[in-house]
C-alpha cells in the first residue's frame, strides 16, 4: 500500500488532492442550499444557439465510468473522490442545460460526431492522455459559457451559463494540479514534444467548435476567430498551471477563487 506522498500509477501523488475533496464538497452543499434556477420561466433562445446548446448538453451528459474506474487504479482515496465530485457536476451541467433547452421549447439530441470523436480520443489511453484531452474540453467550455452567458439577454441563459461557467473555472486547476503531478520528473525533451502534440490537439479541437458553433457564435457577438484566439490564451494559461509550481490552485485563472 502506498504511503503518503509517494507516487501511485501515472505520477499521482497519494494523499496529496484533500483540499480538492474539501473544494467540490463545499460547491455541492452550495448548490443545494441554493437551488435550481427558476425554470417555470420561458427562455428565448435563437435556433443557432439552440443547436449549439443542443450539442454542448450531450458533451456534459456522459457517465464518466471510464474516468472514474482510471481514477481508482491511480491509487489515491481523494482523488477518486473528487473525481466523482467532478462527474457529478458535469452531469449536473447536462441536467441545466436539458432544463434550459426545456424552458425554450427544444429537445436535447442523442448523440452528435464531434462528441464520439472527443470520447474515442480521450479513452484510447491511459488516465493522464484522459485528462490531457478533458483539460482542451475545459478551457473551450470556459470561453464557451462565457460568451453563452454574455451574450444573450434572455435572464435563465444568462444564469445557467453563469453557474456552469463557475464550476469549469475550478476545474480547469484541479485537473492542472492533477496533470503537473503526472508530468513531474520528465525529461526536458519530453515535456517538449508532449507540449507540442497537446497544442496539435487544441488547435483540431478549437477549429472544430468555433466552426461548428459559428452561428451561435456570432449571434453571441463572439466572431471565430476570436473564439479561437481566446482559448488559445486560456490554454497557455493552464499549461503554465501544469508546470507551476503547488500553490497555483487560486491563481491560475483570474476569476478563480477558494472555498477555503
Amino acid at each position: 500500500m502506498l504511503e503518503r506522498g509517494q507516487r501511485g500509477r501515472e505520477g499521482l501523488i497519494v494523499g496529496g488532492f484533500s483540499w480538492w475533496v474539501r473544494e467540490f464538497e463545499a460547491e455541492a452543499r452550495r448548490r443545494s442550499e441554493v437551488g435550481d434556477p427558476d425554470f417555470t420561466q420561458s427562455a428565448r433562445l435563437h435556433p443557432a444557439v439552440v443547436k449549439s446548446v443542443q450539442r454542448f448538453q450531450v458533451g456534459e451528459a456522459g457517465d464518466g465510468a471510464n474516468l472514474i474506474a482510471k481514477a481508482a487504479a491511480a491509487g489515491d482515496g481523494d482523488y477518486k473522490k473528487v473525481v466523482r465530485l467532478f462527474v457529478g457536476e458535469e452531469q449536473n451541467h447536462a441536467r441545466l442545460l436539458e432544463l434550459l433547452l426545456t424552458s425554450a421549447g427544444a429537445p436535447t439530441i442523442a448523440s452528435h460526431w464531434s462528441d464520439v470523436v472527443f470520447v474515442k480520443l480521450r479513452r484510447a489511453l491511459g488516465l493522464r492522455l484522459e485528462l490531457m484531452v478533458l483539460l482542451i474540453a475545459e478551457v473551450v467550455a470556459l470561453r464557451y459559457y462565457r460568451a453563452l452567458r454574455d451574450g444573450t439577454r434572455d435572464p435563465l441563459t444568462t444564469e445557467v451559463a453563469g453557474r456552469i461557467l463557475a464550476d469549469e473555472q475550478r476545474h480547469v486547476p484541479f485537473h492542472c494540479d492533477r496533470l503537473r503531478d503526472a508530468f513531474a520528473g520528465w525529461p526536458r525533451p519530453a515535456k517538449a514534444a508532449t507540449t507540442a502534440i497537446w497544442w496539435l490537439l487544441l488547435c483540431g479541437a478549437v477549429v472544430t467548435v468555433a466552426w461548428d458553433h459559428g452561428p451561435a457564435l456570432r449571434h453571441l457577438g463572439v466572431t471565430r476567430r476570436g473564439f479561437a484566439v481566446d482559448v488559445a490564451g486560456l490554454f497557455r494559461t493552464a499549461l503554465t498551471g501544469v508546470r507551476a509550481g503547488q500553490d497555483r490552485r487560486n491563481s491560475l485563472l483570474p476569476s478563480h477563487t477558494s472555498g477555503s
